[in-house]
């Protein structure tokens, strides 16, 4: 089988490139660059599509980023990923591919609105302020699946993961998520020998995070039943952490001693956002990770990857 994987330089498509080729090597893993193709380009997006002729494409190509990069361009993050998702949608839809998991987020949910979420619960309240953009263009998209597989009898399913962290993760100031953030913050200060380190709200607000391999493994192994899945599918670690427990667990990891300056005045985003992911646990959902093992392994990747930029910089 032919997989394409839209956003192949990303977290979530190098653990799946990495899983595939464990989990069924016979299969053909073609990963999508930004310089194989500009998705935000219908044209791009189509000729790259076509060329790979994919049995079933995983989308996991967007523009993402924490609260600060969405709270500082929410025209960005809603016109680019409206703009990637026609692109790919309607080109796969066009050339006839069959089968298609697109890559949703818990961003998609309203605002502090029951616990654990589930699936039917996208639209049923106003969404959080502080990545609106992002969430309106991913809901979109996961409409335009349903519709798709409804009309045209494709087999188009969303799947919804918690934040997700590991290997690969983005560590750039201002573009990271929580977990990255709190890695990063946490090893700049023991380099600079820094007594703090400041977490944006009160440390109270909850988040659910899923380590990428766990969910990378689920799908290399899953996918063969598309059919028979639920047009939407959470897939979360089942357990969330405050904000402050995760800086907590970073400093851990990171091996830094120091204090937490906590900034109530700055935007936190939504409360808590804990997802129900029973039906996808039906199709074999069984994450593994704990959160602080989880982070220890995306520490050790970090490490590594900026040594390496070191010693290219010294070849340089």
């Amino acid at each position: 089988m032919r997989v394409v994987l839209t956003g192949g330089r990303g977290m979530l498509s190098s653990a799946i490139a990495r899983a595939w080729q464990t989990e069924r090597p016979g299969d053909k893993i073609i990963r999508l660059t930004r310089e194989d193709a500009d998705l935000t380009n219908a044209a791009d997006a189509r000729r790259a599509l076509a060329n790979a002729q994919p049995d079933l494409l995983i989308h996991a190509a967007a523009k993402v980023g924490g609260i600060a990069a969405n709270v500082a361009d929410p025209a960005g993050f809603l016109m680019d990923n409206l703009l990637i998702d026609t692109s790919v949608l309607r080109a796969a839809t066009d050339l006839g591919v069959r089968d298609l998991v697109y890559v949703g987020s818990s961003c998609m949910y309203p605002k502090d609105y029951r616990q654990p979420l589930v699936e039917t619960d996208i639209l049923a309240a106003p969404l959080e302020p502080t990545n609106e953009g992002y969430a309106i263009a991913k809901i979109a998209a996961a409409k335009y699946c349903e519709y798709a597989s409804q009309q045209f009898g494709l087999n188009y399913r969303v799947i919804v993961p918690s934040n997700l962290y590991g290997p690969g993760d983005d560590y750039a100031t201002g573009r990271s998520h929580l977990v990255a953030a709190a890695i990063a913050k946490t090893h700049a200060a023991k380099i600079a020998g820094a007594g703090s380190v400041e977490v944006w709200g009160d440390g109270t607000a909850r988040r659910e995070f899923t380590f990428v391999d766990d969910v990378a493994r689920w799908l290399a192994t899953a996918t063969g039943d598309m059919a028979e899945w639920p047009a939407m599918l959470n897939v979360g670690a089942g357990r969330d952490h405050t904000v402050l427990e995760i800086h907590q667990i970073a400093a851990r990891v990171t091996g830094w001693e120091g204090e937490f300056e906590l900034q109530p005045e700055r935007p936190a985003g939504m409360r808590q956002k804990l997802m129900d992911s029973g039906e996808a646990k039906k199709r074999g959902w069984r994450p593994t990770t704990s959160l602080e093992n989880g982070m220890r392994i995306a520490y050790e990747a970090f490490l590594a990857r900026e040594a390496e930029q070191q010693q290219e910089g010294t070849r340089v």
